[in-house]
């Protein structure tokens, strides 16, 4: 049976002001929380095991028939969690707390994981991503679900990038975030830690003449890229060992930032597949 907890009708109730605060990033930063909206993503986070601290859902509906299998199992969360409590509220509540024009039936409320900085060094575990401000919720999201998908070690957050946690970044990952690490980091002082064990840093430019496809992306390198409009920040181009290009054919100046780290990624799993045959 699911951990139930007593319905909420109340707005003014303590609890549902705190979940409502939560779409503001200073809050979530503050309380190591943050909101899934949508059966979707909080059914990725139950599979995963991610530790929830609540799934909220519309009372006159019930549990999402999607959802009713992880509310009736206790191997849903890492070991030693507690499993999340299930509550009922109003449709109201449901509102208040949403941050889309209509409203999903269910919610939860997830703790913030962050990875030790250590774990990126690690040497067999396929490419690092490191973004460097690029500020469009939808382009970080997509490239950390094209990292999850392409089987990369981990995706670093720099300095002006978008939140991870904004809802439409969460909703870009399509809940491939409960399945990479991903960290938040000053790029600098970390990739000068990186060229001092002598990790390759590769960064994304259109002024590069190498091509992606003449390098060996095979191990875990490390890539680079940039904000959408400037590129790669100057103090961190000038830790780059090799500006690569994707070439292009056709008639286009540039790639969305999410696309080209796509596109990297892919290229770095097919060199792994190809030796591994």
């Amino acid at each position: 049976m699911p951990n139930l907890e007593p319905a909420l009708a109340s707005l003014s109730n303590p609890r549902v002001k705190g979940w409502a605060k939560l779409s503001e990033r200073k809050y979530r930063q503050r309380e190591g929380r943050f909101k899934l909206e949508g059966i979707h993503l909080v059914a990725e986070a139950l599979a995963a095991g991610w530790p929830l601290e609540c799934v909220v859902f519309d009372e006159g509906l019930g549990i999402p028939e999607e959802l009713i299998g992880y509310a009736d199992r206790a191997d849903v969360v890492d070991a030693g969690a507690t499993l999340p409590a299930w509550i009922p509220a109003s449709p109201d509540i449901i509102a208040k707390c949403s941050e889309t024009e209509t409203p999903q039936p269910v919610f939860a409320v997830a703790l913030r994981k962050q990875a030790e900085p250590e774990w990126l060094f690690r040497q067999d575990g396929g490419p690092v991503v490191l973004l460097d401000g690029v500020q469009d919720p939808g382009n970080v999201g997509t490239i950390v679900r094209s990292a999850a998908a392409s089987g990369a070690a981990a995706v670093v957050l720099g300095r002006g990038t978008a939140d991870l946690y904004n809802a439409k970044t969460l909703r870009s990952t399509m809940g491939a975030l409960f399945y990479i690490p991903v960290l938040e980091a000053e790029l600098p002082s970390l990739l000068s830690e990186a060229k001092e064990r002598g990790i390759p840093l590769f960064g994304t430019s259109l002024r590069a003449s190498e091509s992606c496809y003449d390098c060996d992306l095979s191990g875990s390198p490390w890539l680079l890229m940039g904000n959408e409009g400037s590129g790669l920040s100057p103090d961190v181009m000038e830790y780059v060992d090799r500006p690569i290009v994707i070439p292009m054919t056709g008639r286009t100046e540039s790639l969305n930032v999410a696309m080209a780290a796509t596109a990297l990624l892919f290229e770095a799993q097919r060199q792994r597949l190809s030796l591994s045959n």
